[in-house]
């Protein structure tokens, strides 16, 4: 049996159920993607802070924080015209799994590599999701909404999976990605 292929390399496809399960729980899957987008904002910062040293790396964290809190402010938005509010954080699972992978230890180089992978890793599922609502989500507003974040979601994922190959030259980034590609697929297939 052929696997079916999945955008950005992905090794399994979101379950396409998943839409229906989104379109019981607007507010609450909202809210997820509301926090997802202020942690990712989040993250840039962090790496701001942990790599100052690269300094094309720092600028284009900048840019990527701002994006992301300008999509927070965006689901907030869509929210409110719904008539929703923002609910309290939840934990996710899915990324709490996936950045215990992240390796502890090793070269700052490796340390570097691993997050930018991480951060690949997210956006690359995100965008896959982000079109699987695009085309499947009956509501039409929804569906131009998440069409217009799913292609700077693929912009970012290129971003950070190129700031690991360019900085991570002792490291064989190649393999290490099939690595995250192998294990975030164990998280999907749960």
């Amino acid at each position: 049996m052929e696997k079916k292929k999945v955008m950005l390399g992905l090794k399994l496809p979101t379950d396409p159920r998943w839409v229906n399960i989104v379109e019981k729980n607007i507010e609450e899957i909202l809210t997820d993607h509301a926090y997802c987008e202020q942690k990712a904002a989040s993250n840039a910062i962090s790496t701001i802070v942990r790599y100052p040293e690269y300094d094309d790396v720092v600028e284009e964290m900048v840019r990527i924080s701002r994006e992301e809190m300008e999509h927070f402010g965006m689901v907030h938005e869509e929210l409110r015209k719904r008539g929703l509010s923002l609910g309290r954080e939840r934990k996710d699972p899915y990324v709490h799994d996936l950045a215990a992978f992240i390796k502890q230890g090793g070269s700052k180089e490796q340390q570097f590599v691993d997050r930018m992978l991480f951060a690949a890793m997210i956006e690359a599922r995100s965008c896959e999701r982000f079109r699987l609502l695009s085309e499947n989500i009956s509501d039409e507003g929804l569906r131009d909404f998440y069409y217009e974040l799913m292609a700077s979601e693929a912009e970012h994922y290129a971003t950070f999976i190129g700031f690991a190959r360019k900085y991570g030259t002792g490291v064989d980034v190649e393999r290490r990605w099939q690595e995250f590609l192998d294990f975030e697929a164990t998280l999907m297939d749960k």
